[in-house]
């Protein structure tokens, strides 16, 4: 019973006990849990390219470009814009637009940055919660007093954290897939968009020819009509395709303006860099055949595609997650640590504080079924993308195909007879 002058203990969520034996003594796991969580925290730390080499890799092998860290420093930000003014400073070949995007892109940079976050999640899961210090001092008008103190130490994150390493570690895996797919999905938009560019472009030149030859042809019209060598409606049917060369070229300056600025949000640069984008005259020649490497495409889309591996690690994660909220459904606050008490006139107490919380309320079976959801959720994304990639190579495959086999034939059979019009 506890006498009016030493006043009542707040309750905190758990229970109390003093005894005169040792904390450890009486708890011997609670050492060797701790040993463990220290061994744990010292084999997780952050890498020195913060996970971002399956990028570089990818950058590298699938994209030919280099993919560099981003500038942490004015130093690494100047030689970043040396860079980027050096491929600026002469006609942007399709390589330079990849290269470019990697260097300059501010969306691709907010991925990498993201990396970074997922990466201290990691390194965050190694650690355990400070201990928590209490102290409670009460005291009776006679001048009598009581100090009650104590040390506990979060054993339940000790005893869960190998597993939620293991979660975060499965989770870090897959934000390194999806930085390394938003860097090659970065480099061919730009390289898609360096095509429409330069192609447009080019298509304003022919409209140029196309419309001059018009001028021409209207002038000769009225001098052959003037002269009664010619009718009316011969010098009108000339005047009427002169218009329309005109409103056709105007329709090709527009395109290729927007064509121009969607390279330039691809490759992400700023209205004074690209004021000093320069494109090339024309694109590459057309090559009179394509590589025969159609065989097992759909098997390769889904070996290789970085979406569809990240996706598979979540699926991990979230198992190792479900299995971490099952596990901790009922109890998710169990501190443990040395105490003692010490009365006015009497030797001091030693012993233990045991603080856990009492499931009266939420027995976790919310987040349990929300864990499970998210589970599922997580499996039919990976059938998905697992679907939307045999389909994508095979559209892709075809794609390819007929837009060489049109390609060849403008080449070989429209172009000249358009040549020789002109």
């Amino acid at each position: 019973m506890i006498t009016p002058w030493q006043g009542p203990r707040a309750p905190r969520d758990g229970l109390r006990r003093t005894h005169d034996a040792h904390a450890v003594r009486r708890f011997p796991f609670l050492a060797s849990t701790l040993a463990t969580s220290l061994v744990l925290a010292g084999c997780v730390g952050f890498r020195p390219d913060g996970g971002a080499d399956l990028a570089r890799d990818a950058a590298v092998e699938r994209l030919g470009a280099s993919l560099h860290a981003a500038p942490a420093d004015a130093s690494a930000s100047a030689a970043r814009d040396a860079e980027i003014a050096t491929l600026l400073a002469q006609p942007l070949s399709v390589d330079d637009a990849v290269q470019l995007a990697l260097l300059a892109n501010p969306r691709l940079r907010r991925t990498l940055h993201g990396l970074q976050v997922a990466e201290a999640d990691l390194v965050q899961a190694a650690r355990l919660r400070n201990p928590r210090f209490t102290t409670t001092r009460t005291s009776n008008s006679e001048g009598g007093f009581k100090n009650e103190t104590a040390v506990t130490i979060p054993v339940i994150d000790a005893l869960v954290m190998p597993l939620a390493i293991r979660l975060e570690r499965e989770r870090f895996e897959s934000a390194r897939r999806s930085v390394a797919q938003a860097v090659v999905e970065a480099g061919l938009d730009a390289r898609r968009a360096w095509t429409e560019a330069v192609a447009a472009r080019q298509a304003v030149d022919y409209a140029v020819q196309v419309l001059d030859s018009a001028d021409a042809a209207t002038e000769l019209a009225k001098q052959l009509e003037a002269a009664g060598n010619v009718p009316a409606r011969d010098r009108m049917r000339e005047a009427a395709f002169r218009a329309e060369a005109a409103a056709g070229l105007a329709r090709a300056r527009r395109d290729a303006v927007r064509a121009r600025e969607r390279l330039v949000r691809a490759v992400g640069l700023d209205a004074t860099s690209a004021a000093r984008l320069a494109l090339p005259d024309r694109l590459p020649d057309v090559p009179d055949t394509l590589p025969d490497d159609d065989t097992a495409i759909e098997a390769l889309a889904l070996r290789e595609r970085f979406d569809l591996q990240a996706a598979k690690f979540e699926v991990d994660a979230l198992a190792r997650s479900l299995g971490l909220t099952r596990a901790t459904r009922f109890v998710n606050v169990l501190d443990l640590g040395p105490a003692t008490v010490m009365e006015d006139g009497s030797p001091m107490k030693k012993g233990y504080e045991i603080s856990l919380e009492l499931p009266l309320f939420d027995w976790g079976t919310a987040r349990v079924a929300k864990a499970e959801g998210l589970y599922r959720q997580a499996l039919a994304q990976v059938a998905a993308i697992a679907v939307d990639a045999r389909s994508e190579v095979r559209e892709a495959a075809a794609a390819r195909r007929e837009a060489h086999a049109v390609a060849v034939g403008l080449r070989d059979e429209l172009v000249p007879l358009r040549q020789q019009i002109l």
